[in-house]
């Protein structure tokens, strides 16, 4: 990390922390990245698709327990940085039909319950993980921070 000249504000201070989470209880990544990184007092989750420990697919071709297994992964990725889904400002949802969106809805509004973050959603052809419909990243605020 780059040290900053002590007269440096608090403000840019805060800018310039980098934090990187690698989470246990997730699949290994499959290329060079980690499950998040924390910029200042923001949390950027990386694309989580539905997958176990092992990187074997969850929920079969069934897109909604796919979607709740992506959402409880990314649970524990915005817990190991001390977030909730109450916290998550953005998030991005990718499907590969975007037929599926009234179906993955209702679970999206469990997860987040009365918080409404930004979201964008897209239609992608295929995804890392063959079979799997959905990947879901996220930005999140830390509480206090």
């Amino acid at each position: 990390m780059l040290s900053l000249p002590s007269d440096t504000p608090p403000s840019l201070e805060l800018v310039s922390m980098r934090r990187e989470y690698r989470v246990a209880t997730q699949a290994e990544p499959i290329s060079h990245f980690t499950d998040a990184v924390q910029a200042g007092n923001l949390v950027f989750v990386s694309g989580i698709v539905p997958v176990d420990r092992q990187r074997m697919l969850v929920g079969g071709d069934d897109v909604v327990a796919q979607a709740r297994a992506a959402f409880a992964n990314m649970e524990e990725v915005l817990a190991a940085a001390g977030c909730t889904f109450a916290d998550v400002v953005k998030v991005t949802v990718f499907l590969t039909d975007v037929g599926d969106r009234s179906l993955v809805n209702p679970v999206r509004e469990e997860v987040f319950g009365d918080t409404r973050p930004a979201s964008t959603l897209v239609e992608v052809s295929a995804l890392v993980i063959p079979g799997a419909r959905i990947e879901v990243e996220a930005i999140a605020l830390i509480p206090g921070a």
